[in-house]
């Protein structure tokens, strides 16, 4: 009897012995793996999807369509259209806007809401994709549409984002069943009032994003694209690895795309290393046109109609100069003053914001523009800006803009100012100006 149990122990001892040795080959083969792909998260995901050290040398830079569907859309409108744009081995990465309201038809004067850019998805991805590649002048061959409630779900998964709401947020529509109710600042966001961020127009009392934000549909696009850097940046974090499978099984349900899972999973090592405070953005810039405009910019409903010229040099500086900056940044025009008679200028209306907390910076600034011949509409006060910037509100010529930069003295400029009926340029006055 003595001697059965101790040749079953022995059985068993030779049996874990095995097992041990199993696994500290199993465990000596992954880190030696993951060495080799890199070491790190990088490396340990590499090696978990099947990549080598070859896969790097051959992954292309990837563009995809996003496209952000509200579930109060019935899934029928897009509310939220992006590029985005990632070099695994440059490591860079953009985030390109454009906006919902993007007219696609043929004449806008006699257009349709039906052709919005946002409507085209109503007819298939596949279709909006065609729409934008038009619109840009890109080849893009991947869309992702993803479910508002993916981002939200992720939100909670990946224990909340912190972000800075960049405005008091207090709106509610008992249709919809929607109560946004956000307070300005840096607050840790669970998906909920993620949602409530994202869904934000105006407020109850009609008030929005202000100018020096970028007004109402820029602010808004300005506002999703930040948040889904905060969100990108703070998934990507080495606490998140073990909870790669519910990401996962978010991406399966709220999710489609017409990229293969082999794509995505060849990517999304190498994701992990990216500084995402180095992702560039722009938004498509273009024209307001609507039923209150007057000659050329009458239409019976409010469209964008994207400026070709423009949106090339946009997506020039994005994918094809990494030496040029995001949209906020200066476009490096010549600070050269044009020599431009009152005669042209007096048809420029310009809208000055103090933003220096100085009135005499804002008289010496009213005065220059005024004396080189522009109308002023308007001067108010604004919140405090470090930088003074120049918005071309309408895309008016750049010669103006240039003209306006040299009386001032002004370098950075913006090009996707919010349309405005009453002045064709804003500019904001900073604490910077002398």
């Amino acid at each position: 009897m003595k001697k059965r149990k101790k040749k079953k122990s022995g059985i068993i001892k030779k049996v874990l012995l095995v097992i041990i040795i199993f696994l500290v080959i199993c465990t000596g083969f992954i880190g030696y793996k993951t060495h080799i792909n890199g070491g790190g998260i990088q490396g340990l995901l590499s090696t978990i999807v099947g990549n080598n050290k070859e896969t790097l040398e051959k992954l292309e830079p990837i563009q995809i369509l996003l496209l952000g569907v509200s579930t109060d859309l019935g899934g029928k409108i897009t509310d939220t259209i992006m590029i985005a744009t990632y070099d695994p081995q440059e490591q860079t990465a953009s985030l390109l806007s454009i906006p919902r309201d993007t007219y696609t038809g043929e004449d806008y004067s006699k257009g349709s809401p039906n052709e919005k850019l946002n409507a085209v998805y109503s007819k298939g991805a596949d279709k909006i994709l065609s729409k934008v590649n038009s619109l840009t002048g890109l080849d893009l061959k991947y869309y992702m549409v993803v479910d508002n409630e993916a981002l939200i779900k992720l939100v909670d998964v990946i224990g909340g984002v912190e972000f800075e709401v960049p405005i008091k947020m207090y709106y509610h529509d008992k249709t919809q069943g929607l109560n946004i109710e956000l307070e300005k600042g840096v607050q840790v966001l669970d998906g909920e009032h993620a949602e409530q961020l994202l869904r934000f127009r105006k407020n109850d009392d009609f008030t929005g994003y202000p100018a020096e934000y970028g007004g109402d549909d820029i602010g808004r696009m300005k506002t999703q694209r930040n948040f889904i850097m905060a969100t990108a940046k703070q998934t990507l974090q080495a606490k998140n690895i073990f909870k790669i499978k519910n990401i996962i099984d978010i991406i399966y349900e709220y999710v489609d795309t017409n990229l293969s899972i082999s794509d995505i999973k060849a990517y999304v090592p190498y994701v992990v290393n990216f500084d995402v405070d180095n992702l560039k953005s722009a938004v498509l810039p273009g024209t307001s046109v609507g039923p209150t405009q007057t000659g050329s910019l009458y239409a019976p409903y409010w469209f964008i109609i994207i400026n070709k010229h423009e949106a090339e040099k946009v997506t020039e500086e994005l994918y094809f100069d990494s030496e040029k900056s995001n949209e906020e940044e200066s476009l490096h025009q010549s600070t050269i003053t044009e020599n431009i008679s009152k005669d042209e200028t007096s048809k420029i209306k310009i809208n000055i914001l103090n933003g220096s907390g100085s009135k005499n910076k804002l008289k010496k600034v009213q005065k220059l523009i005024e004396d080189s011949g522009y109308e002023v509409t308007t001067n108010e006060t604004t919140a405090v800006q470090n930088k003074t910037i120049i918005i071309n509100t309408t895309n008016v010529d750049k010669k103006y803009i240039n003209h306006i930069k040299g009386i001032l003295g002004v370098e950075k400029i913006s090009e996707n100012g919010i349309p405005s009926n009453d002045s064709n340029i804003t500019i904001i006055v900073g604490k910077d100006y002398k």
